[in-house]
């Protein structure tokens, strides 16, 4: 970890948080109501222009030249979770 530089080394609390608050509440195929309003959420405090097309999230980085799509599978598995950490999953049934 100390190889990350400053500037990154400052952003990673916040993207360990976000990583666990995603992971304690994992939503099964297409229905994501509560993924979506956190990424959303999250894209909204960067000040990043993004949309939705259903269960999905769309981020608009820039608005000009060349794209690169990005692709994140959102939804969780169909597994009861027994790891006990404090980010492990509330929702029975379903983990990440």
């Amino acid at each position: 970890m100390s190889e990350l530089g400053p500037r990154c080394q400052s952003l990673l609390p916040g993207m360990v948080g976000l990583r666990r608050a995603f992971h304690r509440v994992p939503e099964i195929g297409l229905e994501l109501p509560r993924t979506q309003a956190l990424v959303i959420a999250e894209l909204s405090r960067l000040g990043i222009a993004h949309r939705t097309i259903g269960s999905g999230v769309i981020a608009d980085l820039g608005e000009r030249g060349p794209r690169i799509g990005l692709r994140a599978d959102m939804d969780a598995l169909p597994l009861q979770e027994g790891t006990g950490l404090e980010w492990s999953s509330t929702i029975p049934g379903a983990m990440h």
